[in-house]
């Protein structure tokens, strides 16, 4: 027993006073037990976000070495403003749009209406904390998709209404407690009696950043020379832009990763309990396996896609990088209530669905610099999907104390989570593209969107931020020979 709670029960009650006594020591051991484990789940939430923050590097690192050296400069300006420009949007309208007035009496809502600018502090930072740490990873899946081309005013109006408005809708639709969609966790009457099993984001943070990212692409257009010549003319297979770093790639990729052990993990918020501990335990043992899957199935796959095609094998690094993040958002939405084997196999179609989504872009002529589009939209889908068919009846127990409407190949005659997943898609593609696409149409009324074609030849390292990210002249300098005096 703690010396302290015995002196401070003693203070109120006499020695004599046994029953008391004891009773006074029970009672506030169990409050200091709770200070205790509120502590520990605070400090959990604060370090999975900054593992989730973690991946801003991660994603700077991907788009600055996927795109041509004369852009690197502008584009970790980009992922820069992403932190900047989403943390102003999201203190003074996301989180309030998402969070704000929680009230399972007010029923379903459209959108959180209360503290904005977090003028009401009720306790919960570290909560704002992490979930702006989810809101810049969202608006940094845009980035690669339109690096090269888009403006630096039209990209930070754009980050700050993805953060500050359009994400939060989804967020407040899947995760509030007024939430159309929430599931029976949280809410007394989810939408067919389930409602959407999604932990981690796969559908609001991944789908949303993809179908933004697909948005933009097609308004904004192609880079000069990608499917067009000079005169418009289509070429005949699309042109190859070489990403000027591998290494930068590699980084950016593993730096994801890592940071997925707090954007899965993470997202279970309290860890202080042993089944709350089991969860997250399963989280990373899924994200692991879907991410290692992916890679494996979209290298191997690539390879042996190219000797069908060229009669000679090849191992594509940026095939399997991708198939490895696409795993990573598949598993998301799951990855708390798949057992390992389905997190497995999750991982290994996603690595399909890259190549597949990958290809169709060029076939549509897409212009995806980074291929966000069918790692985040194509990957998040089919991690939605995945949980409405791979959901099992004691893991969606311990995540989430539900026990009806498991993954359909657990109950072939229950559709209803496969449905209500389904219906979510539906839900993140009509919102985000509708309201996206009005925004990014009217900037690109006005000519605040595309760079002008002489800067984007250029590049916009040169063109808009003074010089090159690399000092190319002294590199050249250090070839020549000295000239003879």
């Amino acid at each position: 027993m703690d010396p302290s709670l015995y002196e401070t029960c003693t203070a109120e009650y006499s020695s004599d006073d046994i029953k008391d006594l004891i009773k006074c020591v029970s009672e506030k051991s169990e409050e200091r037990l709770k200070s205790m484990a509120s502590g520990v789940d605070t400090f959990y939430l604060l370090f999975a976000g900054a593992l989730v923050y973690f991946m801003q590097l991660g994603f700077a690192m991907l788009c600055a070495g996927s795109i041509r050296s004369k852009n690197v400069k502008n584009v970790l300006l980009w992922n820069l403003l992403d932190s900047c420009g989403g943390a102003i949007g999201f203190w003074a309208f996301g989180y309030a749009f998402a969070y704000g007035g929680d009230d399972p009496s007010k029923g379903k809502t459209f959108i959180g209406n209360t503290n904005f600018f977090l003028m009401n502090d009720d306790g919960k930072l570290h909560i704002w904390f992490f979930q702006f740490a989810f809101a810049c990873a969202l608006s940094s899946i845009v980035a690669g998709t339109i690096a090269e081309r888009c403006k630096m005013s039209a990209y930070l109006f754009y980050s700050t209404f993805l953060a500050g408005f359009v994400y939060p809708v989804v967020a407040h639709s899947f995760w509030s407690v007024n939430g159309f969609l929430a599931n029976g966790s949280v809410t007394d009457n989810p939408l067919l009696g389930v409602g959407a099993i999604d932990l981690a984001g796969s559908g609001p943070v991944h789908m949303t950043g993809g179908v933004t990212a697909l948005v933009m692409a097609v308004i904004l257009g192609p880079r000069k020379g990608r499917f067009y010549d000079d005169k418009g003319v289509a070429l005949l297979e699309p042109k190859e832009f070489t990403s000027h770093s591998a290494a930068l790639q590699f980084l950016g990729t593993f730096a994801l990763w890592f940071g997925w052990y707090g954007f899965n993990p993470g997202s279970t918020i309290t860890i202080s309990n042993d089944s709350q501990g089991n969860v997250a335990a399963l989280a990373a043992v899924n994200t692991t396996l879907a991410a290692s899957s992916a890679a494996i199935s979209a290298m191997f796959t690539s390879t042996l896609i190219e000797y069908r095609i060229s009669g000679r094998y090849t191992w594509d690094t940026t095939a399997t990088m991708n198939g490895c993040l696409t795993g990573l958002v598949a598993v998301t939405a799951g990855c708390a209530t798949v057992e390992p084997w389905a997190g497995f196999i999750i991982g290994i179609f996603a690595g399909w669905f890259y190549l597949a989504g990958s290809a169709l872009l060029l076939k549509l002529k897409i212009d995806d610099a980074v291929d966000a589009i069918p790692v985040h939209m194509v990957g998040g889908m089919w991690g939605v999907i995945a949980t409405g068919l791979f959901t099992a009846p004691r893991r969606l127990e311990t995540a989430f104390g539900m026990t009806k409407h498991v993954g359909w190949f657990y109950s072939l005659g229950d559709f209803t989570l496969l449905g209500v997943q389904l219906i979510s898609c539906l839900w993140i593609i009509a919102w985000t593209s509708a309201t996206m696409g009005i925004y990014v149409w009217v900037l690109n009324m006005f000519g605040m969107l595309r760079v002008d074609p002489l800067d984007e030849e250029r590049g916009m390292d040169i063109s808009v931020h003074g010089g090159p990210a690399y000092n190319l002249d002294e590199q050249k300098d250090l070839k020549e020979p000295p000239q003879a005096l």
